[in-house]
């Protein structure tokens, strides 16, 4: 069984019976029994066909499931209406699958759910060991996701925007269970930029690229945290780091700048540069500009805070990081870096410990406490001297 294939057929499938009158929910039932049937029925006999085998299995369920809960005269019309089996569909209907189950009705949780399984073709199990939640607790999640978008029809294209979102969040995931959604969100967008010829679409894909790349040199044998600064940038994948810059630049050609490409642009410079210390901060703090005018982002402010102060000097980035809101999530971390910067390391060594207390995951809390840790030892004559890590800034991973 090849189950790279069935999960890029999945959506597809779905899509089809969708248009031909099945809602959200019950074609996704079919289309999971007719995987259920292809398992014992392919072993003995492949199709050559495998998409209009599917598609005339799955039609078949949902037929049956129909013929016993509608009346008697919706079941003769939908078996009156019956295709004859035969070549699947050359209409690809997935993109209107993605505006489906990225929703606005739907909750952020409940349309990543949905869109790795009805998209992703992901079993609930998975997506609930990747989640590390209770299998339970998802396929509440994505029953009433397709309670929700039951019976909805597009009248009007999607937004792209919600869907770029939605596929943002799968990738921050990264990685748990046996499911790597970094490298899913990365083959669902690929799909996506397959199907729409969309700048936005292109950036997105670029910066999740750029950012995998780097995946290899984020963490230490041990699992602690290494700041971009710290990587070892032989470990870097320069394949894809190619690849993101390619599709970067293609999209960038169009002069049509949004948020993912603005992103995108940021972590290409971090790639571009051999060492941490030859990084091009000046075009950075260019591209935090252009980030923070498309976007009026507070995290983008911040982001270009740190930028600031390695650009012109840590003062400077102070001055920038006092006009923002100190309750911004890692506000207090990049306060801690710039005044070890300026050479105060015993507000630093306070800050770092506050932000630890603060911090959203359990890696970067260990590292805030090392910091801490490292500045007192320092101060107290423990060590001769040290260099500061920096804070990864969140839109570089």
């Amino acid at each position: 069984m090849d189950e790279t294939l069935l999960r890029d057929l999945t959506p597809a499938v779905i899509a089809i019976l969708v248009r031909r009158g099945a809602d959200f929910a019950a074609a996704e039932d079919a289309v999971q029994d007719a995987l259920v049937e292809s398992v014992r029925a392919w072993r003995a006999d492949p199709p050559r066909d495998p998409k209009g085998w599917l598609v005339t299995v799955a039609w078949r369920k949902f037929l049956d499931v129909t013929r016993a809960d509608t009346s008697r005269r919706r079941r003769e019309e939908l078996v009156e209406n019956e295709p004859v089996p035969g070549p699947g569909e050359v209409a690809d209907d997935t993109l209107q699958l993605y505006f489906l189950c990225a929703h606005p009705s739907l909750t952020p949780a409940s349309a990543v759910a949905l869109t790795l399984r009805a998209v992703g073709g992901l079993t609930t199990r998975q997506i609930a060991q990747a989640y590390l939640v209770p299998e339970a607790t998802i396929a509440q999640r994505i029953s009433r996701a397709k309670r929700t978008v039951s019976g909805v029809r597009f009248t009007r294209p999607g937004d792209v925007a919600t869907v770029l979102r939605v596929l943002y969040l799968v990738f921050n995931e990264g990685y748990s269970g046996d499911v790597d959604l970094a490298a899913e969100a990365i083959r669902l967008t690929r799909q996506l930029a397959a199907g729409i010829d969309h700048e936005e679409v292109a950036g997105l894909l670029a910066l999740m690229l750029l950012h995998h790349a780097r995946r290899p040199a984020r963490t230490a044998p041990d699992g602690r945290l290494v700041p971009l600064a710290e990587q070892d940038r032989g470990l870097w994948d320069t394949r894809l780091i190619a690849e993101g810059v390619d599709v970067l630049q293609a999209a960038l050609a169009r002069d049509r700048l949004g948020e993912f490409q603005a992103q995108a642009a940021v972590a290409a410079l971090h790639a571009d540069a051999p060492t941490a210390e030859e990084t091009d901060w000046v075009q950075i703090v260019e591209w935090y500009d252009e980030l923070v005018r498309v976007t009026d982002s507070p995290v983008a402010r911040l982001n270009r805070a740190v930028a600031v102060g390695e650009a012109d000097g840590p003062r400077a980035g102070l001055a920038a990081l006092a006009r923002l809101d100190p309750a911004l999530p890692r506000h207090t971390a990049v306060a801690a870096y710039l005044h070890e910067r300026d050479g105060d390391p015993a507000t630093a060594a306070r800050l770092y410990a506050d932000a630890a207390r603060s911090a959203p995951n359990l890696p970067e809390r260990e590292h805030l406490t090392r910091q801490a840790a490292r500045l007192n030892a320092l101060l107290r004559g423990r060590e001769p001297g040290a260099v500061a890590l920096a804070a990864e800034p969140r839109e570089t991973r």
